[in-house]
C-alpha cells in the first residue's frame, strides 16, 4: 500500500501538502485551521470531544457544540483526504514531515553537535530551528494550548540562537558578523542568560572590538546587581579578565 507524502507547516501560515498538492486552501476557515493544527500537534494523544471543543472554541462554546464539532470534523476530513482519522485522532503516515517536530529534532542535533565541537553541524541544525521558531504560531489566536506552543517556540528560539551564535563564533571568518548579531538577539531575549553575554563578548573581541566587549560585561554587571543582587558567574568573570589582559598586556 502506497502512503501519501505529507508535509505540514504549522508555524507562520498553516500549509498542508499531500503528494505535492497544497490543501490548506480547503481547510474550513479559522476554526478548521485551529482544529487541524491541534490534531497534528496532539496526534499521539488520546483525545476526547471536550479536548476538541477547548482547542477550537476555548470556553466560548457554540450553542450546540457537539453538532458544530461533528460538522467541522466532517469538513476537515474531506479537505485533507486521503489522510486517515482513527476516531478523533489524525493518523499521519510514516515519514510525514511537520515543521514543529523538525525544529524540536534539529535543536537536539545542534546542541549535541556543540557538545562534540562539530561546529558545522551545529550551525546548520540551529538554523532549521531558528527559521521555524521565528515564524510564530497561529498569529491572532488566543487559546491556552496555542499559548503553550508559543512559549515552546520562544524557548526553542533562545536555544537555537545560542547554538547558532556559538557555532558561528568558532567557525569565525564571515560567520562572525551573523554570530555577533545572533548573540545580541540572544541577550535581548534572555537577558539573564550569561552564555549569551559570553558569546557576544567573544565575538566582539574576535572582530577587534574589545572595548565594546568590555562594555557588554559592564552592562551585565549592572543588570545582575540591580535585579538580583549578584555578580556574574566565574566563567563570565574569567572571560572578562582575559579580555582585560589582551587589551593591556603589560598590566
Amino acid at each position: 500500500m502506497a502512503y501519501p507524502q505529507v508535509r505540514i507547516q504549522l508555524c507562520g501560515r498553516v500549509c498542508i501538502e499531500i503528494d505535492g498538492e497544497r490543501r490548506d486552501g480547503r481547510l474550513p476557515g479559522p476554526q478548521g485551521r485551529r482544529l487541524f493544527a491541534f490534531l497534528t500537534v496532539r496526534r499521539f494523544a488520546a483525545l476526547t470531544r471536550q479536548d476538541l471543543y477547548l482547542a477550537v472554541w476555548g470556553e466560548r462554546l457554540p450553542a450546540a457544540p457537539d453538532a458544530a464539532l461533528s460538522a467541522l470534523l466532517s469538513r476537515l476530513r474531506t479537505s485533507v483526504r486521503p489522510l486517515r482519522f482513527d476516531g478523533l485522532r489524525l493518523a499521519l503516515p510514516a515519514g510525514a514531515w511537520v515543521d514543529l517536530e523538525a525544529a524540536r529534532d534539529a535543536i537536539h542535533r545542534a546542541e549535541s553537535a556543540v557538545a562534540q565541537g562539530a561546529w558545522g553541524r551545529a550551525w546548520g541544525a540551529a538554523q532549521v530551528t531558528l527559521f521555524t521558531a521565528r515564524r510564530g504560531f497561529l498569529p491572532g489566536e488566543d487559546l491556552p494550548w496555542i499559548t503553550d506552543i508559543r512559549h515552546e517556540l520562544e524557548s526553542l528560539q533562545v536555544r537555537a540562537l545560542e547554538t547558532y551564535a556559538e557555532a558561528s563564533l568558532h567557525a569565525a571568518g564571515p560567520e562572525l558578523a551573523p554570530g555577533e548579531r545572533s548573540a545580541g538577539d540572544l541577550v535581548a531575549r534572555a537577558p539573564f542568560r550569561e552564555s549569551g553575554y559570553r558569546i557576544l563578548m567573544s565575538a566582539l573581541a574576535a572582530r577587534g572590538n574589545t572595548a565594546e566587549a568590555l562594555r557588554v560585561y559592564d552592562d551585565l554587571v549592572r543588570l545582575l546587581n540591580t535585579e538580583l543582587g549578584v555578580v556574574p558567574s566565574q566563567p563570565t568573570r574569567d572571560l572578562h579578565g582575559q579580555l582585560l589582559s589582551a587589551r593591556d598586556p603589560g598590566s
